[in-house]
C-alpha cells in the first residue's frame, strides 16, 4: 500500500516510486504539511513542527500562546483564524463573513483513483496502479465538508491533488476562491521556473530566485493562454538540467488561473495553484457540491530533465486517451499558408495529389471551407459547406483526395460565432455578453456561451452532420479569442461570476461527447497555436498545434520550453514557407525540418510550387521520419542545450530498450573564428556500442555520454545537423 497512516504520530505517509510526501493531524484537527520529497523508508518525525510563541501571530487555540496559523505549515489553509498568508479557499457565509474553520474529521484510503466529477484528470486502468487517499475536513458550523483528495502513482514520482467541497448546512455558502492545491516548504532557497511569453511566442523559460513578498503569475483571459502556462517548478539553487531538487505542479484546467509563491517573514515558502479567484465566485445551496481541477506533482532529484520524463510519460499514457494515444501520428499537408481563404476543390486536390506523390498520408483543409467564410470577420458558427468554393459538396472532396490514397482532415473553431452569421443571427444571445454593454469583438467573432446547455448540443449536433458527412479521419479544434464581457444570459446575478468556469465545464462536455462519437478522428487542439496547450485538453485531445509562429529559429525556444511539461507526441510541428509568414526570416529546407522532425511532423505551404530539387528533399525528410517516427513520438526525450541559454540548441530522443538514438543540432547564428562544439549525449546504454549512421566505426555509449560526441564544423547562419544511433 502506497499510503499508510500511523495512529500514533496521527501522520499520513504517502509514497509514490521513489518520493514521500507526508502530513500529520496536530492540535485540535489542524492538518499540517510535513515533507515532500525523496522516498522514505519509514517516516518517524525526525524533524517534528516546532512551536514557538512568536509575536504578532495570534492564537486560536486559547491559552495555548505557542500555537498559531500563522507559524503552521498547513495542508489547505484558510484565511482569517490567525494566518496572514495566502489562503487555499474562501468563503462567505450567507451572513456576509467570510470567516471559515476546516477540521479533520476522518478519512479513507483505497486502490485505484477515482475520477473527478465533470473535469479532466489523470486515470488508471486498474486499481492496483496507484492508492488513494481521502481526508474529511468539517466546519461544523458552516457545515461545510471539504474532501482533500490525494492519489499516489506506484510506477511514477507523482502525487495528484484535487478537492471537493459540499454544502451540508442549511443556509448557503459562496465560495470565493477554491484552489486545487497549497504546499507550505520550510524554507524559500529554490527559484522558481515559469513557462510565459505571448501569441507566437509560447513557454518561454524563465527562472528567478525567490525573495520575501508574494510572487507568481496568472490568467484573467478565460483560458489557460499564450501568456502564462498553468505550470510552475520549484527548483533548488544548485538544481541544473540533470542534477538537483525540482518540484513541479502542473494544473489540469484549461480556463482561468492563479499560481502563487509566497515567502513569509520566517522565510518559509506557501506554494498554490488552481483556478484563478479574480472575477470567481460559486454558490452552493444547501446540498450542492464543487469540484477543483486536478494539480500534479512531480519530484525529481535528478534535475529539470528528470521531472519533465516523468510529465512526459505520465501525460502520454495516463492523462492522453483514445485510440491515438500509442498509435504514430500521421504526416500531414495543411493548406492554410499555401492558400488561406482562396482555394477551389481542384487546387486543394492539386496540394494533396503533390503531398502524395512525396509521402505524405493526410490532408488537412484549413479555416474557410463553410458558411460564406472569404475572410475571418464571418460565418463561424455556420457549420455548412460553403457551395461557392466546393460546389460538389465536402463529401466529393474528401472522396477525391481519398482516392489519391491520403486521409483527409478538416478544420473547425467550434466555440466562436461571428456577428455576421446566420447562428448569430438567429440566437444573439448565444454568446457571452453583459446585458447594455458594448460586445467586444476580435477577428469579428465572439464566444458561444458553452455555460449553456442547449449552446453545447447545437454544436454537438452540427459538428455530427459534418463529421458523419464524409470519412474524416482528423480534426483541428481551434480557438482564436479571449474572454471578454464575460456574463451569461441563463444565469441569475447571484451567479454571473460562475460563468467563466461553467464554460470550461461545458467545453470539456463537449469536447467529451465529440471525441467519443468518433474514436476514429485524430483530434489536434489550438487556439492561435499554442494558447491552450494545457493538461485538460490534451485529456481529450492528444496533440496540440505548438505555435502558430512555424519560424524554425523561433521554434527552437518555442518546443524546448514546451518539452519542459509535455511530451513531444503532443507537439504539431510544420515546414512552412520562407520567407517565414510570421518574422518573414528566411531558412533553408533542411533546418526547417530538421527543427519539425522533433514533433508530430507536417507541411503548411504550396508543394505544388517546390522546385524538383526541394521535392527531393521533402521525400528524403518524410521517409526519414517514417523510419524514425516511432522513436520520435514515443521514445525517451532529454535536452543537451538550451537555446535559452546560447547560440545552440540540441536534444535527443532514446527507444525504450536503448536500441536506437536520434540526436538534433541546431545552431542560429554564425560567429567568426568560433571554438569547436561538443555533445555529452544522455541516456544511453553505458555498457554498449552504437554505430553513427553514415559515419565508419563504432562508439561506446559511456564514451558518448561522458566524452561527448563531436558537432562537424559548420559555416553560415541557421544549421543543423541530426545523428542517428543504432547499438550493436
Amino acid at each position: 500500500m502506497g499510503i499508510v497512516f500511523d495512529e500514533q504520530l496521527r501522520a499520513f505517509h504517502l509514497t509514490a516510486k521513489d518520493i514521500s510526501y507526508v502530513l500529520q493531524i496536530v492540535k485540535e484537527g489542524y492538518l499540517a504539511h510535513l515533507y515532500f520529497g525523496k522516498k522514505l523508508r519509514q517516516f518517524r518525525n525526525s524533524n517534528p513542527i516546532r512551536f514557538l510563541d512568536r509575536a504578532f501571530s495570534p492564537n486560536p487555540i486559547h491559552g495555548d500562546r505557542s500555537f498559531s496559523l500563522d507559524t503552521l505549515p498547513q495542508e489547505y489553509p484558510a484565511y482569517g483564524n490567525s494566518d496572514f498568508r495566502i489562503p487555499a479557499y474562501q468563503i462567505q457565509a450567507a451572513g456576509g463573513s467570510t470567516i471559515s474553520d476546516l477540521r479533520y474529521k476522518n478519512h479513507r484510503i483505497f486502490a485505484g483513483k477515482p475520477k473527478l466529477e465533470g473535469l479532466p484528470a489523470t486515470y488508471v486502468e486498474s486499481s492496483s496502479e496507484a492508492d488513494s487517499l481521502e481526508i474529511e475536513l468539517w466546519d461544523e458550523f458552516l457545515g461545510l465538508k471539504c474532501i482533500l483528495q490525494y492519489t499516489v502513482y506506484h510506477d511514477f514520482n507523482v502525487i495528484t491533488r484535487s478537492v471537493h467541497f459540499e454544502n451540508r448546512g442549511e443556509h448557503p455558502i459562496k465560495l470565493l476562491r477554491a484552489l486545487s492545491a497549497s504546499v507550505d516548504f520550510r524554507d524559500d532557497q529554490m527559484d522558481l521556473i515559469q513557462l510565459s511569453g505571448a501569441w507566437g511566442n509560447e513557454r518561454n523559460l524563465f527562472r528567478r530566485s525567490l525573495i520575501p513578498g508574494n510572487q507568481g503569475f496568472e490568467s484573467r483571459r478565460g483560458a489557460s493562454s499564450h501568456q502564462h502556462n498553468p505550470f510552475l517548478a520549484l527548483a533548488r539553487r544548485d538544481a541544473t538540467e540533470d542534477h538537483g531538487e525540482v518540484y513541479g505542479f502542473s494544473l489540469v484546467y484549461s480556463g482561468n488561473f492563479a499560481a502563487n509563491i509566497e515567502v513569509d517573514q520566517f522565510h518559509t515558502t506557501r506554494v498554490s495553484i488552481g483556478i484563478n479567484p479574480f472575477d470567481f465566485s460559486w454558490l452552493l445551496e444547501s446540498g450542492e457540491t464543487f469540484q477543483t481541477p486536478e494539480v500534479v506533482m512531480v519530484y525529481s532529484d535528478t534535475g529539470l530533465g528528470g521531472m519533465s520524463r516523468t510529465y512526459h510519460e505520465l501525460y502520454r499514457t495516463r492523462l492522453c486517451k483514445g485510440a491515438f494515444r500509442d498509435e504514430p501520428r500521421p504526416i500531414l499537408i495543411n493548406n492554410w499558408e499555401a492558400t488561406y481563404f482562396n482555394f477551389t476543390a481542384d487546387k486543394i486536390v492539386d496540394i494533396a495529389s503533390k503531398g502524395r506523390e512525396l509521402g505524405l498520408e493526410l490532408f488537412v483543409l484549413d479555416d474557410g471551407w463553410f458558411g460564406h467564410r472569404d475572410d475571418d470577420t464571418t460565418s463561424l458558427g455556420d457549420w455548412f459547406v460553403d457551395r461557392s468554393k466546393l460546389p460538389d459538396g465536402l463529401e466529393d472532396l474528401v472522396r477525391r483526395v481519398k482516392e489519391l490514397g491520403m486521409q483527409f482532415g478538416l478544420w473547425f473553431e467550434p466555440e466562436m460565432v461571428s456577428e455576421d452569421s446566420e447562428l448569430y443571427r438567429k440566437h444573439p444571445d448565444w454568446c457571452l455578453h453583459v446585458p447594455h454593454r458594448h460586445r467586444s469583438t476580435g477577428r469579428g467573432q465572439l464566444i458561444l456561451d458553452f455555460s449553456r446547455k442547449e449552446v453545447c448540443d447545437a454544436i454537438i449536433q452540427m459538428m455530427t452532420d459534418i463529421l458523419s458527412s464524409a470519412p474524416i479521419t482528423y480534426v483541428k479544434w481551434d480557438m482564436n479569442r479571449h474572454m471578454t464581457e464575460i456574463g451569461s444570459a441563463a444565469l441569475p446575478p447571484e451567479r454571473q461570476r460562475e460563468t467563466a468556469h461553467r464554460y470550461m465545464l461545458g467545453l470539456y462536455q463537449v469536447m467529451e461527447q465529440i471525441t467519443t462519437r468518433f474514436p476514429h478522428i485524430l483530434f489536434e487542439s489550438c487556439s492561435g497555436g499554442g494558447g491552450r496547450f494545457d493538461p485538460g485538453i490534451l485529456h481529450y485531445m492528444p496533440q496540440t498545434w505548438t505555435s502558430d509562429n512555424t519560424d524554425a529559429v523561433s521554434r527552437l525556444k518555442i518546443q524546448y520550453g514546451t518539452s519542459l511539461v509535455y511530451p513531444v507526441s503532443t507537439m504539431g510541428s510544420h515546414v512552412s514557407a520562407v520567407p517565414n509568414h510570421q518574422v518573414h526570416r528566411i531558412t533553408s529546407l533542411k533546418m526547417r525540418g530538421d527543427v519539425a522532425l522533433s514533433g508530430n511532423f507536417g507541411y503548411e505551404l504550396d508543394l505544388t510550387k517546390f522546385s524538383q530539387e526541394e521535392q527531393e528533399l521533402v521525400k528524403q525528410q518524410v521517409d526519414f521520419y517514417k523510419e524514425n517516427r516511432s522513436l520520435i513520438q514515443f521514445g525517451t526525450y532529454y535536452r543537451l542545450l538550451s537555446p535559452f541559454e546560447g547560440n545552440e540548441a540540441a536534444w535527443m530522443f532514446v527507444s525504450q530498450d536503448l536500441s536506437e538514438a536520434l540526436i538534433a543540432y541546431f545552431k542560429v547564428l554564425a560567429q567568426p573564428n568560433e571554438p569547436l562544439s561538443t555533445l555529452r549525449l544522455k541516456g544511453l546504454d553505458p555498457n554498449a556500442d552504437y554505430t553513427i549512421e553514415g559515419e565508419e566505426g563504432s562508439a561506446g555509449g559511456d564514451e558518448l555520454m561522458y566524452a561527448g560526441l563531436a558537432v562537424p564544423r559548420l559555416t553560415g547562419d541557421f544549421q543543423s545537423v541530426i545523428w542517428k544511433l543504432r547499438k550493436l
